[in-house]
C-alpha cells in the first residue's frame, strides 16, 4: 500500500483526499517508478471538477519523475535504477506509480527529477506551440497571455529563441518582473491596462502574427482583436472557463483569422515525436538555455493547497507535488 490522493467524486480542491492504495506489481509493457516530482497542471483541476470526465475514483496527475524500482514484461531500453519522466498517464499524485514504458522517457545528466517533471507537460505544450502549431519565424511578433505561469515563462524562452518580439500579461508587478527577466520585449499588466489596446500600440496598430492562450473565457475575445490579419489564436487552455462557440464570421471580420484548439495528444503521437520535443527541453535545460523555474513545491498531502493556490491564480512557474 502506498499513499495516493483519490477523487471519489467531482467537485473543488475539497475533493482531493489523501488515500492509502494498492498499486501492485507493473504489467506487460510497464513500469513501476518511485515517484519523486509530479506536476500539478490545470488540465488535473478541469478533471477534479468534472469538466473533463475521467472515471472514478481516480487519482490525478499526468506527469511526473522518479527512478523505476520494477518493469514488466516486454519492456526493453528501460531497467530498474533509471531515472525517467513521463506525461499523459494518470496516477502521478501517488508515492509510486505504474506508467506504461513507451510514454516514459530517461533523464540525462545534467537535468534534475524536478526539472524534467516540470518540463514533460508544460514544456512539451510549449514546445509543440512555438514549433508545430504556429512555427515561429525571426522578426515575428507574438503575444503571451498568462506570461508568468508554467507555460507562459517557457513559452516566452523558446519564442525568443527563435528571434520573435514576445509580449505578455500579467496580473502583479512581481509577475512582470519575472516575465522580464524570461526574456520578454513588453509587459501587459492587464489588471491595470486594457491588453488588445497596449497590444496594438506596441505594434503600431497592425497586430501580432500569433497569440497563445491558455486563459480563454475571459481573453479569447481580446485575442482576436490582437491579431493581425491572418494571424493565429492557439486556444491551448480555459484556466478562466471555456470558450462558447464562435461564429465564423467574427474570423472573417477580424482579417481572415484562424483558430486551433490544439491539445498535447495530437502533438506527442509518435515516440519518435515524444522524444524529439524533451530532447530538445531537456538540451536546453542541461545547457542553460531554458530556465524551469519551480514556483511552488507542495507536500503530497497538500495537492488541495496547491489546486487552491493555482487555480487563484497566486502562483509562478511550475507547481509541483513531492510525495
Amino acid at each position: 500500500m502506498v499513499t495516493a490522493i483519490r477523487i471519489q467524486r467531482t467537485g473543488g480542491p475539497d475533493v482531493l483526499d489523501v488515500a492509502d492504495v494498492e498499486i501492485g506489481e507493473p504489467g506487460p509493457g510497464k513500469i513501476l517508478v518511485e515517484v519523486s516530482a509530479a506536476g500539478v497542471n490545470y488540465i488535473d483541476t478541469y478533471q477534479r471538477s468534472g469538466l473533463y470526465p475521467v472515471p472514478l475514483p481516480y487519482t490525478p496527475g499526468l506527469e511526473g519523475a522518479g527512478r523505476i524500482i520494477a518493469v514488466g514484461a516486454g519492456v526493453s531500453g528501460l531497467s530498474v535504477g533509471d531515472r525517467v519522466a513521463w506525461q499523459g498517464s494518470p496516477g502521478s499524485y501517488a508515492e509510486q506509480a505504474v506508467v506504461p514504458a513507451e510514454m516514459a522517457v530517461r533523464i540525462p545528466e545534467g537535468v534534475t527529477d524536478e526539472s524534467a517533471a516540470a518540463v514533460m507537460l508544460q514544456g512539451i505544450t510549449a514546445h509543440y506551440l512555438t514549433a508545430s502549431t504556429h512555427p515561429v519565424r525571426e522578426g515575428e511578433t507574438v503575444l503571451v497571455h498568462a506570461a508568468a505561469g508554467g507555460v507562459g515563462l517557457l513559452l516566452t524562452q523558446l519564442a525568443k529563441a527563435k528571434g520573435a518580439r514576445v509580449i505578455g500579461t500579467v496580473s502583479t508587478p512581481e509577475k512582470e518582473q519575472l516575465v522580464r527577466e524570461a526574456g520578454a520585449d513588453e509587459v501587459i499588466r492587464y489588471t491595470e491596462r486594457d491588453f488588445v489596446a497596449a497590444t496594438r500600440e506596441f505594434t503600431g496598430g497592425e497586430g501580432v502574427d500569433v497569440v497563445y492562450d491558455g486563459v480563454g473565457a475571459s481573453t479569447y475575445e481580446g485575442s482576436l482583436s490582437c491579431l493581425r490579419p491572418r494571424g493565429l489564436l492557439a486556444l491551448f487552455g480555459a484556466s478562466s472557463g471555456p470558450v462558447p462557440p464562435i461564429d465564423p464570421q467574427r474570423l472573417n471580420k477580424g482579417g481572415s483569422l484562424y483558430l486551433t484548439r490544439p491539445t498535447s495528444a495530437d502533438y506527442t503521437r509518435t515516440r519518435q515525436e515524444i522524444e524529439w520535443r524533451v530532447g530538445e527541453l531537456f538540451d536546453g535545460i542541461a545547457n542553460g538555455t531554458l530556465n524551469v523555474r519551480i514556483g511552488a513545491r507542495y507536500a503530497l498531502a497538500d495537492a488541495r493547497k496547491a489546486h487552491e493556490d493555482l487555480e487563484g491564480r497566486r502562483t509562478t512557474g511550475k507547481v509541483l507535488l513531492l510525495p
